[in-house]
């Protein structure tokens, strides 16, 4: 008995085939799923972190609030990304990470009361910063389950 087992194709920059005629705006797939697209922005604050996730068309904001809702009471990290490649993953496993919705998106707030906790904490917030103002994608995951990824 032959087995034979099949992988997608990759495209010279090293994306999945599928992913190359993407029309602008539309949303990736992870895991065969669809996720939000959303606008994040990351700061530090007393204790740790927050990421503002806002969504301008309502359904996908609708869709993003509706996951983290579901899936906040877990764990959360985030994953960068550059041209669909990883380029890092953070788990905020340090910490207690709560989610809040807002008019339009969700707020993760990440915080410790271990001074320790808390620099790990920032200096992810600090990494994945410098990430997104290279160039960087980031995909935000509760529970392994993809939330939302930046635009």
């Amino acid at each position: 008995m032959q087995t034979t087992m099949t992988t997608p194709r990759m495209s010279a920059m090293g994306m999945p085939a599928g992913m190359m005629n993407m029309e602008p705006g539309a949303m990736p797939a992870m895991n065969m799923m669809m996720m939000p697209r959303c606008t994040m922005k990351m700061e530090k604050c007393p204790g740790g972190m927050k990421m503002t996730c806002t969504c301008s068309d309502k359904a996908q904001c609708s869709m993003m609030q509706s996951m983290a809702m579901m899936l906040s009471t877990g764990t959360c990290c985030c994953c960068m990304m550059m041209n669909g490649m990883v380029t890092m993953q953070c788990n905020l496993v340090m910490g207690i990470c709560t989610c809040e919705m807002t008019k339009d998106g969700m707020m993760m707030t990440c915080t410790s009361g271990d001074k320790a906790c808390c620099e790990m904490i920032q200096a992810c917030c600090d990494c994945m910063c410098k990430m997104m103002d290279a160039g960087c994608n980031c995909c935000m995951m509760m529970n392994g389950m993809p939330v939302c990824c930046s635009c």
